[in-house]
């Protein structure tokens, strides 16, 4: 795992023996796969220093070596902070931080007056402990859905963590309750998923959409009820619902699926999420806890994942 440790606006890294003989190019291309657009932002603007120098970026690196590597800047937020719910924190670092996303409530703001967001939350949250910096959603969770999701707190982490999401190293475990007796007690889901042309909001299975993969595992069955786990192989918008859906167990509480409104909401929650951290390699395994008030995933350990 690499030691980092940040000085001001600067993460400092002492050459470890996995980066000897390397350059500061290696670093960057190979080792974390930064986009060559940040990549060149970072060697213009002579972000890297080495020993104090600015690096080159072609010399090898010897261990012990000193690397800065600045991280951000005093920046103009484009949100403004905006204190409206507690947010509970299920991991945090100096270069992500991972959130256990109540319902009713947008990833992000889909328009200038969208202000009850967990983008402004986090933001408030950050600003509180005086961290002025612009964060960004690596992945997005639907407006009701609950659970982990993963912000990154600079560009560097958010670029290396995007092309992980690309090619689907982020795991994502859902706990859903579904209408129902499932076929199979497990089982994959492989159909593409498009825009439904007579709808705005909702998708379908379509053969004209994006590749869709969902893996689902039954837990129980109470009540004419099937809890399951689920897990993605990519991150279409409605995924999950649309999918269970198809096979004639929409989500109990997703009337735009087909569920019946038992909640107030459809019962998906993002109980858990792996992945391996941008900067340090560190393996990150975080529980999101349910936060249902009053409970709706009642019996289920979400540890036990």
């Amino acid at each position: 795992m690499l030691k980092t440790t940040r000085k001001g606006n600067w993460m400092e890294i002492i050459t470890p023996n996995s980066w000897n003989g390397k350059t500061i190019e290696d670093i960057f291309r190979t080792e974390w796969e930064v986009p060559k657009k940040l990549t060149h932002l970072y060697r213009m603007e002579h972000n890297v220093l080495v020993n104090g120098n600015k690096a080159n970026w072609k010399l090898p690196l010897n261990i012990g070596d000193k690397v800065l590597i600045k991280l951000s800047a005093e920046e103009e937020l484009k949100n403004t902070p905006y204190f409206f719910h507690d947010i509970q924190v299920l991991f945090e670092d100096d270069h992500v931080i991972v959130f256990n996303k109540p319902a009713f409530m947008n990833t992000h703001p889909n328009d200038e007056m969208d202000e009850n967001t967990l983008l402004h939350a986090a933001q408030f949250y950050l600003y509180s402990k005086g961290d002025q910096v612009d964060i960004r959603h690596v992945h997005r969770l639907d407006r009701d859905t609950t659970g982990a999701i993963l912000f990154a707190k600079h560009a560097l982490a958010g670029a290396i963590l995007d092309r992980m999401l690309e090619k689907h190293e982020l795991k994502r475990t859902y706990i859903a309750i579904v209408h129902g007796h499932l076929k199979k007690q497990q089982g994959t889901i492989h159909e593409p998923i498009g825009r439904d042309r007579h709808h705005p909001t909702r998708r379908r299975v379509s053969p004209s959409g994006q590749d869709a993969i969902t893996h689902y595992q039954l837990i129980k069955v109470e009540k004419g009820h099937s809890y399951i786990k689920c897990w993605l192989e990519t991150g279409r918008t409605h995924q999950i619902r649309v999918h269970l859906s198809h096979i004639g167990n929409p989500l109990v509480g997703d009337i735009l699926y087909g569920g019946k409104p038992l909640f107030k909401r459809q019962a998906l929650h993002a109980a858990k999420l792996e992945f391996t951290h941008p900067i340090t390699g560190e393996e990150i395994c975080c529980y999101a806890p349910f936060i249902d008030q009053p409970p709706m995933f009642i019996g289920i350990d979400v540890n036990s994942l």
